[in-house]
């Protein structure tokens, strides 16, 4: 059964005022709107933290409610940062069972009424216990892994400061993006040190927001050709090699498999560059280069919006910003507006007729790959 992505549902990333419902609702409202407000008979939603007023979230019944779906069937994911690419397979595979014609997919996440402290315990959650217990954050096991990247491939910290400019410089053509300004190479090499080498504009930011898409049934410009999961070890300790994420490269085996492509005929990639070695990690593990050719990609322009395969036009993660839940979804999201010829400012050169998401939970325990085609309806 063909599916495909008949509209989608952005607001703006950043500090927001409004609440977690109120996010996720604006944001489905839009993707409402753009299929004249058709029945919906499944609604999936994801968040991580589920941050309410007064303690976690009664999520989908309360955007149930909010937006007059009780009606729906429906559907509550969690898997971290990878949530929202989750909700989204859900959501298709739940399609392709035939048992329902059109969903609803929401991502959202409201964290910047916490502290740094309390969201970094929070997002520690989807570590093993005994990293956590031995005092270990997100940005601290991403420090090991970028520490054993450069020394692999001999390079410095100079290609972590390129791959944090071109996110801010791709993120400053999205009107969505928490960050609409470039940096420089200098300003990302001063920036205040969070675990080194990581320094705090190699790292994405503690964000508010949430992406909406509706899927239905048939072909469109924003169509699923392939889908692909993969898992890992939780701990780092018990991985081989951590210059390179096996969930991912299942995910990717799995999800071209699917639409019978190969990696060659895939046109541009949105990955989930929660820090900045990850993307170029990202790109080699998805075969769009090979391993330790990333740097080089950014170093020569092939990364960019008229480059050989654009990456992260959107800004990914670092530059559009990260709310965890969500950011998985707005990856997938950015496919289908490129597709779709709705990026505008932040449009790849030439409209691609094959593009790829891929979204992370934790330090690459849990990955996802979607691939979405240009289909004639």
């Amino acid at each position: 059964m063909t599916i495909h992505v008949a509209s989608v549902g952005l607001g703006r990333y950043g500090k927001r005022p409004e609440g977690l419902i109120d996010l996720a609702a604006e944001a489905s409202r839009l993707a409402l709107e753009g299929i004249g407000r058709k029945p919906v008979d499944l609604l999936v939603g994801g968040t991580m933290l589920a941050h309410g007023p007064h303690g976690s979230e009664a999520f989908l019944p309360r955007l149930a409610g909010r937006l007059s779906l009780e009606s729906a069937g429906g559907l509550r994911i969690d898997s971290a940062s990878g949530t929202g690419g989750m909700a989204f397979h859900a959501a298709a595979l739940a399609l392709e069972s035939g048992r329902f014609d059109r969903a609803l997919v929401v991502a959202a996440e409201k964290m910047t009424d916490r502290t740094t402290a309390v969201i970094t315990k929070e997002l520690a959650a989807s570590l093993h216990v005994s990293e956590v217990a031995a005092g270990a954050t997100m940005p601290a096991l991403a420090a090991l892994v970028a520490q054993r990247y450069l020394q692999r491939y001999g390079r410095t910290t100079a290609i972590l400061d390129l791959a944090s400019v071109h996110a801010r410089a791709m993120a400053a053509r999205n009107p969505c993006a928490q960050f609409q300004k470039p940096v420089t190479a200098e300003e990302v090499a001063s920036s205040r040190p969070v675990a080194l080498p990581l320094r705090l504009l190699h790292c994405s930011a503690i964000s508010d927001g949430a992406t909406a898409l509706v899927l239905e049934r048939g072909e469109g410009p924003a169509t699923v050709l392939g889908l692909g999961q993969g898992l890992d070890a939780l701990r780092l300790v018990d991985r081989d090699d951590l210059t390179t994420f096996v969930a991912t490269r299942l995910a990717a085996k799995r999800a071209y498999e699917s639409a019978r492509l190969t990696r060659k005929e895939v046109e541009f990639v949105e990955v989930h560059d929660a820090f900045s070695p990850f993307g170029m990690i990202h790109i080699e593990d998805l075969g769009i280069c090979g391993p330790g050719e990333a740097p080089g990609w950014f170093e020569k322009g092939w990364a960019d919006l008229d480059g050989r395969v654009p990456v992260n036009p959107s800004g990914g993660v670092i530059g559009r910003g990260h709310p965890v839940a969500a950011s998985g979804l707005a990856e997938v999201a950015e496919v289908a507006l490129q597709l779709r010829g709705e990026a505008g400012a932040h449009a790849v050169a030439r409209r691609p007729k094959v593009g790829l998401a891929h979204a992370m939970s934790g330090i690459g325990t849990h990955n996802f790959v979607t691939i979405l085609g240009r289909v004639a309806s």
